[in-house]
């Protein structure tokens, strides 16, 4: 009889910058990959003064450093998925697409970090054109927001489901296999999300949860979306059970006590029980 192996535990990297307060970035990725039981790995493309009240600092990384991080990954470890996170400019956007595009058959999920919860600007202006034109078309999934779907278009931000779907629409011919509009931003008590893709539309459905604790969720939502997908979930499951998971991690945000200002979701909500 053929002995019963434990199944293949999945290996995802990120491609992202650092939050030293733990709420965001490269430290927020490599919680959701191990509470959505992935292995995680992490190639940082900036170092950031931030904390739970906004970003005061960006130290970027160099480029051709970016880019030899992520081909030692490469070199030595199979990558099942990859999380695109801050990129911050344009020579690195530049480096990571070139670095990534040999390597097309991989998930990607590219989350467009243009800004931060308290405001802040993430993204150098003149990096938007090499997202659109050169990281997109190798993304399996975008995950903008309102404002960043609003800013790659170009247009106003969204206030109702109509112009919704029409940017995720208009986002989905930029390239990329599927666009994940995410509607937090909406007035109202809602905050659905549309996934649009070539074979179809469909929304995803949630009720506002009253928390100001959702530093990262962006982050956060991404990654296990990545780690999802790394699993061999379709596009449709991966978005459902990601939502499920990052819904009850920001359900249980309250039960940490991390600043004063906009603190993080509750990652291991689902492992840490009475903790």
């Amino acid at each position: 009889m053929a002995a019963n192996h434990p199944p293949l535990i999945r290996n995802v990297l990120s491609i992202a910058g650092s939050d030293p307060s733990g709420g965001a970035g490269i430290q927020v990725d490599l919680k959701a990959f191990s509470a959505r039981g992935v292995y995680g790995m992490a190639a940082i493309t900036a170092l950031t003064a931030q904390n739970t009240q906004g970003v005061s600092g960006v130290q970027v990384v160099p480029a051709d450093f970016v880019a030899q991080q992520i081909k030692a990954v490469f070199a030595d470890v199979r990558v099942d998925a990859v999380k695109i996170g801050m990129i911050a400019n344009g020579e690195i956007a530049q480096a990571v697409a070139d670095v990534l595009a040999a390597h097309k058959g991989i998930p990607m999920v590219l989350d467009p970090v243009m800004i931060a919860k308290g405001g802040a600007s993430l993204l150098d202006t003149c990096a938007i054109s090499v997202m659109i034109h050169h990281l997109m078309p190798l993304a399996t999934l975008v995950t903008p927001n309102l404002p960043e779907a609003a800013a790659l278009l170009g247009q106003a931000e969204a206030q109702d489901r109509v112009t919704m779907q029409a940017q995720a629409e208009k986002l989905l011919t930029l390239g990329a296999q599927a666009v994940l509009l995410k509607g937090g931003h909406l007035p109202g008590d809602d905050s659905p999300d549309v996934l649009v893709s070539t074979t179809g539309t469909r929304w995803f459905e949630g009720r506002r949860i009253n928390t100001a604790n959702t530093h990262g969720t962006g982050c956060s939502l991404s990654s296990a979306l990545a780690a999802e997908l790394a699993k061999g979930l379709s596009l449709q499951n991966a978005v459902a059970t990601a939502r499920t998971w990052l819904r009850g991690a920001v359900s249980s945000a309250d039960r940490l006590m991390v600043g004063s200002g906009h603190g993080p979701v509750h990652h291991f909500h689902a492992l840490w029980g009475s903790v």
